[in-house]
């Protein structure tokens, strides 16, 4: 009798868990929302057809990126970005670069008109390039993006488009690209970013100390006094400025009326003084504003996720899958600024953390890489400073540093260094930004994207996520 009983609740326990089996193996997935944030190089400044750089790299892994960040049918290879840069190189030699000095040099005619020809020829194959590689960028189905990239700001799928314009990238195209090639289910990023901006001020976290308790707010507002007293007593000195500067200009005519030439040459006319131009007003009194936008502006997403990411389904839910910062060029230039950055950011981070109710949230850090080589960066206080901080905190922690000069473009570097002006078509194609933009290089930025996504992993392997 009891073996009878036992087998019928065998029987059933097995049911049950054949039943349950399928709906286990349906569930969705948890949307995974990663948070990137920062200044003018998470915003991005490199367009898109400075992604085919990475063709000119034997290395196996911008060989695996190719096949990530470009469709499989692109008909883009290492010719197509060889046959550019000899298009560009032709073009600076007829043109003579960005001031078009040569074309502007010859006289109206048959032959500057046979150029001007020429020359329109190879830009309109210059500009065809540009569009061929930007329409060849992968689009993802299962990675989207809610962007503030300062003034553009848009939501969709994730492909070029989410930088500084419409045909620019940040770290943001590569890193969820390559998320998505780790980890299952729907991703969403949420990208805040905005160029020149400051850890200490701008993006302020709030359990720091009040910024108006600080000696870096006394002294900018004893500085800003003192430009407006500087700027009253100007104005009220211009009209005998002016005065004297008419007295001058008259003796220097009379002067040059009976003057040879020998003494023409060193006589210099005065210079006429300009109207002082009145300072802004004093503007720290809103320190940590970034800090609020960033977060009212992923809350506002949060709040409204399917509209975000169609893939979203509220019955499996969300979580806050990790953060990305890249941020501290504009710390530099105060020794109180980057003198607080390693505190600023470990504050940042945990005040981030208990923002989101996520006591492990991973947590990656850019560090500033525009000094290009180890030397350079190491001897640049902020990245240190980042360096610390992840160092403090610690991987066991869920906080983790990338380098970003290892990710530099050497390549495009090479071209800028020839002196862009005089090469703008060449450099045209392999960049388009300063070096404090790291050269707007997409190569870079697809390599730091990924090199972010990389650490990502890893952190979310130590914090179970």
């Amino acid at each position: 009798m009891k073996s009878n009983k036992l087998k019928t609740h065998l029987l059933l326990a097995v049911a049950s868990a054949v039943l349950l089996l399928p709906a286990k193996l349906n569930a969705a997935e948890p949307l995974k929302v990663f948070i990137l944030a920062g200044q003018s190089n998470m915003v991005g400044h490199a367009r898109a057809h400075t992604i085919a750089t990475l063709y000119a790299s034997d290395a196996p892994r911008d060989k695996e990126l190719i096949e990530l960040v470009f469709n499989t049918d692109s008909g883009i290879s290492r010719a197509t970005l060889e046959d550019q840069l000899s298009r560009g190189q032709k073009l600076d030699e007829l043109t003579g670069g960005i001031s078009n000095d040569k074309v502007k040099a010859l006289s109206d005619g048959p032959e500057k008109t046979a150029l001007e020809a020429k020359v329109k020829v190879l830009k309109d194959q210059h500009e065809a390039y540009k569009s061929k590689i930007g329409s060849a960028c992968t689009v993802s189905d299962r990675v989207y993006i809610c962007s503030i990239a300062d003034r553009n700001q848009k939501s969709g799928k994730l492909g070029i488009g989410y930088g500084a314009s419409d045909d620019k990238i940040g770290p943001e195209f590569s890193f969820g690209l390559s998320m998505a090639e780790k980890i299952d289910g729907p991703i969403l990023l949420i990208k805040t970013s905005w160029g020149g901006k400051s850890l200490n001020y701008n993006f302020r976290p709030p359990s720091l100390p009040d910024f108006k308790t600080t000696p870096e707010y006394a002294q900018a507002k004893a500085k800003a006094k003192e430009n407006l007293e500087r700027y009253e007593a100007a104005i009220k000195s211009f009209p005998q400025d002016m005065e004297k500067y008419q007295s001058d200009l008259a003796a220097y005519n009379e002067q040059m009326k009976t003057a040879d030439e020998k003494e023409r040459k060193k006589l210099r006319a005065p210079r006429e003084p300009r109207k002082p131009r009145k300072p802004g007003p004093f503007n720290m009194d809103e320190a940590g504003i970034n800090y609020r936008m960033m977060n009212e502006a992923i809350q506002e997403v949060l709040a409204n996720l399917k509209e975000s990411h169609p893939g979203y389904d509220p019955a499996a839910g969300y979580e806050i899958a990790g953060f990305v910062w890249f941020q501290g060029y504009n710390d530099q230039f105060s020794p109180e600024f980057r003198g607080n950055y390693k505190n600023n950011m470990i504050t940042f981070i945990k005040d981030i953390r208990k923002e989101y109710k996520t006591p492990d949230m991973p947590f990656v850090i850019g560090v500033l890489g525009t000094g290009m080589t180890a030397e350079k960066v190491g001897e640049n206080e902020v990245s240190l400073a980042q360096r610390a901080a992840a160092e403090t905190m610690g991987t066991e922690n869920g906080v983790a540093s990338v380098e970003s000069y290892k990710d530099y473009s050497l390549y495009s570097n090479e071209v800028f260094q020839k002196g862009w002006p005089q090469h703008y078509h060449e450099w045209d194609t392999v960049g388009s930004d300063r070096p404090y933009h790291y050269l707007g290089s997409g190569a870079f930025f697809v390599r730091l994207g990924n090199s972010f996504a990389n650490s990502m992993l890893e952190l979310m392997g130590t914090s179970g996520n």
